[in-house]
């Protein structure tokens, strides 16, 4: 059998049937056909949801959950491990800046994309939704909150929420991603700091690492099944009515995704001389279950896996490039949405909007995507918006009904950019893997020792 350059033995193809992104795609169409059928059940006699929708929101928040639950441990002995490696490389000082960079670049390309948008399609103005449904929604954004979200409030990155309702007072324990980066970043280059002491606790860190991926894997072969019950659920809950009094905001949000995911990204491989098509059957698998899962913390271990596994870039870079991306690339959601979002509500409340106004839109785009990390996404990104413009927060409200559908496309497109700067970048320094990027073979996610003809 010929040996690969690499000198391994390449694995035998399975068949298309029993590939990834076969199965997710099969349990889209269930989900879709299943939700449909929960939606046209209607409530149960007590009002509730019935039967068919509750079990499919039962199975897809317990498919997120499993994702989330191993998340933080993923985040910080990858990128522990990374910062060790990284040693190895002599351009890492080159491959964090540019990151940055181009982190901040695509952004900017795709606030502009948002806003143009927004001005030539005037969703505020051709809108029907009814100004009673505006309300102030209860999590909000400021610079104050960015602020304070880099500072550890802890070792473990753990904050506390507490909801009061009439049956008493509930307190809830999270994660907050982006302060558990920057744990990691500490803790990884005071290792290297300590020397050849810290050396037992760099593999046991690596050790770990390992037990994690490995528990990852197992919690990933789920994924057809929690694709079922997350597209189910979303099409029993919200149905495509739901975008009809928001119709053209909806119609600006999307073509703006299919803008940047398909436009902008393809151009910026192609001028890096990478195959767009290469680049989209690689990460497709990612991408797939950014759509249904609507989480890009808990599409990570996949984005994660593809950039290594499928696009060529070496675990030592990706292991801290696509968990930094995960909290704050965020093309859909902090950038798109918020431009867009920002001139329907303006426009909604005859609020003219000057150069000025433009100019603050891009910045906070731009600079303010981190504050969205670990906190409710586009809804805090979009407040963190209209209170640097002045604008009415009492507009949010008016965006939720259809919030949902509009957040599968702009997780899909967050996870996308995630795989696609450390790809980029991993080209323009010289360590990408052309080989694998090229290959008409991509891993299998839920068993990365086998590949799948892309062929």
């Amino acid at each position: 059998m010929t040996k690969t350059s690499s000198g391994s033995v390449p694995a035998i193809p399975k068949p298309f049937y029993r590939t990834f992104g076969f199965q997710v795609t099969l349990a889209m169409i269930v989900g879709l056909i299943l939700g449909l059928i929960a939606r046209d059940l209607g409530p149960d006699t007590a009002g509730s949801s019935n039967w068919l929708a509750s079990t499919l929101q039962t199975i897809g928040s317990i498919f997120v959950q499993l994702l989330r639950a191993l998340v933080p441990a993923l985040i910080f002995t990858a990128i522990v491990a990374s910062i060790s490696n990284l040693r190895a490389l002599n351009n890492a000082a080159a491959l964090v800046w540019q990151t940055l960079l181009w982190f901040a670049a695509t952004a900017l390309v795709a606030v502009v994309i948002g806003i143009g948008l927004g001005l030539i399609i005037q969703p505020g103005i051709n809108s029907t939704v009814l100004a009673s449904t505006a309300s102030v929604p209860s999590s909000t954004g400021s610079w104050l909150d960015f602020l304070k979200g880099l500072v550890p409030s802890n070792m473990l990155g753990l904050q506390a929420s507490t909801k009061v309702s009439d049956a008493g007072a509930s307190t809830y324990l999270s994660f907050n991603v982006l302060q558990i980066v920057i744990i990691s970043i500490v803790v990884g280059v005071a290792a290297l700091r300590v020397g050849s002491v810290a050396e037992p606790f760099l593999e046991f860190n690596r050790a770990l690492l390992a037990v994690v991926r490995k528990i990852l894997w197992w919690v990933i072969r789920l994924t057809p099944i929690g694709t079922v019950g997350l597209l189910g659920n979303a099409v029993a809950q919200y149905g495509w009515e739901t975008l009809a009094q928001l119709g053209w905001f909806s119609a600006a949000v999307y073509i703006g995704l299919g803008l940047v995911l398909f436009v902008v990204y393809p151009v910026v491989l192609l001028a890096n001389g990478l195959n767009p098509a290469r680049f989209f059957a690689g990460a497709w698998p990612a991408i797939q279950l950014g759509f249904v899962s609507r989480s890009s913390v808990g599409t990570l271990p996949v984005t994660e896996a593809v950039t290594e596994g499928n696009l060529g870039v070496p675990r030592e870079y990706a292991a801290f490039a696509v968990p930094l991306g995960a909290t704050t690339k965020m093309d859909g959601c902090a950038a798109i949405y918020p431009a867009i979002a920002a001139i329907f509500v303006a426009q909604f409340y005859n609020v003219p909007l000057g150069l000025q106004e433009y100019f603050l839109i891009a910045f906070v785009s731009v600079i303010g995507s981190a504050a969205t990390a670990g906190l409710t996404g586009a809804i805090v990104m979009l407040t963190l918006t209209l209170s640097t413009l002045g604008l009415p927060l009492q507009g949010v409200g008016l965006l939720l009904a259809v919030d949902p559908i509009l957040d599968m496309g702009r997780t899909a497109v967050n996870v996308a950019g995630q795989a696609l700067i450390p790809t980029i970048v991993a080209k323009r320094q010289g360590i990408l893997d052309q080989e694998r990027y090229d290959s008409t073979t991509s891993i299998d996610v839920v068993d990365p020792s086998a590949a799948v003809s892309a062929a």
